[in-house]
């Protein structure tokens, strides 16, 4: 969501000035259209595509972003079509993913050949006459008079393939486009500014959002009408997409200057709602943030899903922004019922068929309450996010359990998403062929199993299980995994019937009682599943694999980035691994994705396959948006947490004063996402939801509390206090903005400073890495050399803490308020059990 607190009765209310489209009533193709006060845009049709999110005032359910079809969808046992992945035409050699046989006769490229985004590419021999987004468009729909259709996806998004099958390749609803509209196609995740501007607008309308997202646009750009799938035929009181398309073309060509009045009331309104100030009478005070915690809390609380872990029902998503905070809460209440949702949470999500058990990573979300079902794209900001919530699970509780999903998502990331560079892809599709033969994409054709391909997987290995033989083997991985003859997977989850009679693999009990039901040693147990995982991820790899977004984007590498030193700050005997990834990873973001002359960020750049070290960049360069800076500074400050690299602190520094050049309302405080003169983007919005990923304000707001304390500067402490004030109205605060609530505990509670005194030897970094191996939300480590002084961010540091006795010396200090110094490892690293560490039954 974002900032519309002041102007929402306006806007809601220009929207009545707007053109509605009734749902069919029959089997016409005709659909009343009319303009008038009591007419409204609002579609309100059941929900298809990949949601976004949901405004409610009455529950908090919608608050999270992402998710499924309803179940009601399960109406819509259509043909194969419906469910047809997009033909994908090979572009270039990388995008060769499946889609149209070579039987069929070659087709005319649109403008979209020359883009760089796999989603554009995947769109590219559409019949659609479709334009990037960019001023030649804008400029024939000005000088024609047309009305612009605007569709905004992501090259991963299931719906987007649907409806690109369903209605632009085909020639006939292409020609009701080309004729009626200028025509626009946008990757979301390149242009994330577009998409949330028209999100916002979207959700205002409808109350949900997802993708595709539809939406209709005056030669201004300003918004009339808004949805997100539409059906290629009227049905479940949907309208078709052509009697869309032909309704609002009707009335454009009858009633223009209605829809151009209407159009510019709502932009209006929109640009005013960018200067909304912050409410005074909601500003923190002292004691602020104890009040707002208990309210998190209490409503976290009411919505946990005590069985399964998580919050509220399906579809459920990681929402790893509310993880962080519970464990953040957690140190700061002391309430072993909050560190219990967090670590139940990614218990279930662990063991759960979100997980892929086989090999490694996580699915964007899970279709069923039980974490079972699940919508298998695999998302890269998911990746780095996890990977550092278990790295904090493990911290908090010593449980291998959590540091081995994570060492699997670093598996995963390494094997299949890494560009040789350093640097990680975007995501992969959950649709992809059931086999080399099949000319029709479904979803999680390369992830489910049938009982018998199993089976005979492990007898044509009994090599490889030493003294058991494959038929126990299979006993036991059936057992542990939940696998049936008839599939696992529930019917009401699997609407059009692609998973029956198919396995997703997920874990109901432990290991424990797998190990006791078969009397088999716990070390034994691991090799076999080890072993039977090995084979099935060979055998798998041998399958059309989905389609790889090759898409570069510096703010989920940030994200990736975070991950990395988190989990390396666990000391796993993988820690040297992780920290070069890491290290390779920085280097790449500030070699490819930073231009030093100016100090600016660039949003993305392109892969073209896996192995393949070509890089591409747009020919007109997309520059950083606000979570391209905030994410790769908090990935910078905690790289510089974990290898105390001072450089990488200084870049934090110097991106952060960029960001604030860019970004910030000096008016009114917090961060714009988009920069002031930004091209053809009709409003500059602050958003205000963490959800998948945490905003950018929520990040910054952190960032800037950590930076002030690093360098003692006082104007970022000054900010951080701005922004937090500004989105202060935000109600339940601690709910809708987890990830700030954490930095509002900072900023009123203080920082914990650790001051390691010493030279830079094997003794002074045993005591760093006590430190950095527990969960500390607070805390900022600071390395003070004698010998160098000057190497140092913060220089009244270097004469206010002095070794003692010659020894390596480490204070830990509140708010200046330092405990009594320590020499002895042993000594620190029992202090900080005892402060920290909390033990679980």
């Amino acid at each position: 969501m974002f900032r519309v607190r002041p102007l929402f009765p306006r806007i809601r209310s220009t929207l009545h000035t707007t053109l509605k489209l009734q749902p069919d009533t029959s089997t016409s193709e005709a659909v009343s259209v009319g303009i008038g006060r009591e007419l409204n845009l609002n579609l309100r049709l059941p929900h298809f595509g990949c949601r976004s999110r949901t405004l409610s005032n009455q529950n908090f359910r919608g608050m999270a972003s992402g998710g499924e079809s309803p179940k009601e969808a399960s109406a819509e046992a259509a043909k194969d079509s419906t469910e047809a992945s997009t033909s994908q035409v090979i572009v270039k050699a990388a995008l060769a993913t499946g889609g149209a046989s070579q039987e069929e006769p070659p087709k005319q490229g649109n403008r979209l050949l020359s883009s760089k985004s796999p989603y554009l590419l995947q769109h590219a021999y559409n019949p659609v006459d479709w334009y990037p987004w960019g001023d030649e468009a804008f400029e024939r729909a000005r000088s024609e008079n047309k009305l612009i259709f605007l569709s905004v996806g992501y090259s991963t998004c299931h719906w987007c393939h649907v409806m690109e099958h369903e209605s632009f390749e085909s020639p006939e609803t292409a020609a009701i486009m080309n004729e009626h509209f200028v025509n626009i196609k946008v990757d979301r995740e390149e242009r994330p500014d577009i998409d949330k501007v028209y999100m916002q607008f979207l959700l205002m309308s409808k109350g949900s959002g997802g993708w595709p997202m539809s939406v209709w646009l005056t030669p201004d750009l300003a918004p009339l009408v808004a949805g997100t799938y539409f059906p290629p035929k009227s049905q479940y009181g949907m309208p078709s997409f052509q009697t869309v398309l032909k309704s609002i073309a009707k009335k454009w060509s009858a009633d223009k200057e209605s829809l151009l009045k209407a159009g510019t009331v709502l932009l209006s309104a929109l640009q005013r709602n960018q200067d909304a100030a912050a409410v005074a009478d909601a500003a923190f005070g002292p004691g602020s943030s104890g009040e707002k915690l208990r309210e998190a809390i209490n409503i976290h609380k009411q919505r946990f899903d005590q069985r399964h872990g998580g919050f509220g029902s399906e579809p459920k998503f990681p929402e790893v922004p509310r993880l962080n905070f519970l464990f953040h809460a957690y140190s700061v209440s002391k309430d072993a019922d909050v560190l219990d949702m967090a670590i139940q949470t990614l218990d279930h999500i662990g063991k759960g068929g979100i997980n892929d058990h086989i090999f490694g990573g996580f699915a964007r979300y899970a279709t069923t309450h039980d974490w079972h079902n699940v919508h298998f794209e695999k998302m890269l900001y998911d990746q780095g996010q996890l990977m550092a919530a278990f790295a904090n699970a493990y911290k908090m509780t010593r449980n291998e359990a959590f540091l081995g999903y994570a060492d699997k998502i670093y598996k995963y990331l390494m094997k299949d998403l890494r560009h040789p560079s350093g640097s990680f892809f975007a995501g992969e599709d959950a649709d992809s062929l059931p086999t080399h033969e099949d000319k029709v994409k479904v979803e999680g054709a390369f992830y489910a199993w049938t009982w018998d391909e199993i089976e005979a997987a492990f007898k044509a290995q009994p090599e490889r299980f030493d003294d058991i033989t494959p038929a126990k083997a299979f006993e036991i991985y059936a057992f542990h995994y939940g696998l049936k003859p008839t599939g696992n997977v529930p019917s009401y989850s699997d609407p059009h019937g692609h998973l029956t009679g198919k396995n997703i693999l997920i874990v109901r009990g432990s290991a424990e009682e797998t190990c006791s039901n078969f009397s088999l040693p716990a070390e034994h147990f691991e090799t076999l599943l080890a072993t039977a995982n090995d084979i099935l991820h060979a055998l798998r790899d041998k399958r059309p694999r989905p389609h790889l977004d090759t898409k570069i984007i510096c703010a989920w590498n940030g994200l990736v980035l975070s991950g990395l030193c988190k989990l390396g700050s666990c000391y796993s005997a993988n820690r040297d691994q992780y920290m070069q990834t890491a290290k390779e990873l920085l280097q790449f973001l500030r070699k490819e994705m930073f231009k030093p002359e100016e100090n600016l960020l660039i949003r993305s750049c392109y892969g073209v396959a896996l192995g393949d070290e070509t890089l591409e960049k747009n020919e007109s360069q997309i520059d950083g948006f606000l979570d391209d800076y905030a994410f790769l500074i908090k990935g910078l400050l905690d790289y510089y947490k974990a290898t105390l690299d001072i450089d990488a602190l200084h870049w934090a520094r110097t991106l952060q004063d960029t960001q604030n050049k860019l970004f910030w309302d000096e008016r009114n405080g917090a961060y714009f996402f988009s920069q002031e003169d930004a091209p053809n983007v009709i409003v500059r919005l602050k958003e205000d939801h963490d959800g998948a990923e945490p905003c950018g304000n929520s990040v910054s707001a952190r960032n800037l509390i950590l930076l002030a304390h690093y360098y003692e500067e006082n104007a970022y402490q000054e900010k951080a206090e701005k922004l937090l004030n500004f989105f202060a109205d935000v109600s339940p605060f601690g709910h809708a903005l987890p990830e700030m609530m954490s930095a509002l505990l900072m900023h009123e509670n203080g920082l914990d400073l650790v001051a390691v005194v010493g030279p830079d030897s094997p003794s002074t970094q045993r005591f760093v890495e006590i430190c950095r191996k527990f969960y500390i939300p607070s805390m900022i480590i600071v390395h003070v050399d004698p010998a160098n002084p000057d190497d140092t961010s913060n220089h009244r540091l270097q004469t206010k803490f002095k070794m003692v006795n010659g020894k390596t010396t480490v204070y830990i200090c509140h708010e200046r308020a330092c405990r009594m110094p320590v020499t002895c490892p042993t000594q620190l690293e029992n202090n900080l059990m005892e402060f920290f560490f909390s033990k679980r039954d």
